[in-house]
């Protein structure tokens, strides 16, 4: 497959990270694209800079640049993960702002009808926040918030983070064992 991975700004850029390794290990090409602040959180949270981002996917794109292939309904890609997904990039997509690449690549996900997962991260919400994440389901979006479950009994923060990123895979139909299933 072919996934667009957007990371925002919000805490979580962890789950990015271990999201692109593991779609890599499976064989799939990636198209990476990071906000201005998503790349500040991701140096701060994972010690992980732009380079570094490079060499992990297929192509790493500019935040500013509009006009690279991601932004057209005519570049075929099967699906895009926003991880994690601030508020305000939520916000943006359920409206229709395309303000940058990231949000211009979700929104012509949406209107292509192909696959966006959006990974909120933010906490606690306010009655706004909710309604963009409903707007966005009602848009067609998977809304996958980053609560990872404890009935996997995870023994380290990587059991949990891989919890998520599983979920991910799951709804993007890629196969995984990263976490035990409910029996």
């Amino acid at each position: 497959m072919k996934i667009v991975i957007g990371i925002t700004g919000a805490s979580g850029s962890i789950y990015a990270i271990r999201l692109i390794e593991v779609l890599k290990l499976a064989g799939h090409e990636l198209h990476v694209v990071l906000t201005d602040s998503g790349e500040k959180v991701i140096q701060y949270e994972c010690g992980k800079n732009i380079d570094d981002l490079r060499q992990m996917s297929d192509v790493l794109y500019d935040i500013h640049d509009v006009g690279a292939a991601i932004a057209s309904g005519s570049f075929k890609m099967d699906a895009m993960v926003v991880i994690p997904c601030s508020m305000k990039t939520a916000a943006c997509i359920a409206n229709g702002i395309s303000d940058n690449l990231l949000t211009r690549a979700a929104d012509v996900t949406l209107k292509e009808f192909r696959t966006l997962i959006v990974v909120p991260r933010e906490t606690p919400m306010h009655a706004g926040h909710l309604e963009n994440l409903l707007k966005l389901s009602r848009l067609g979006a998977r809304i996958i918030p980053a609560c990872p479950g404890f009935y996997h009994k995870p023994e380290s923060l990587d059991d949990l983070v891989d919890m998520m990123v599983g979920k991910v895979c799951d709804s993007l139909g890629v196969e995984h064992e990263l976490f035990k299933r409910w029996q």
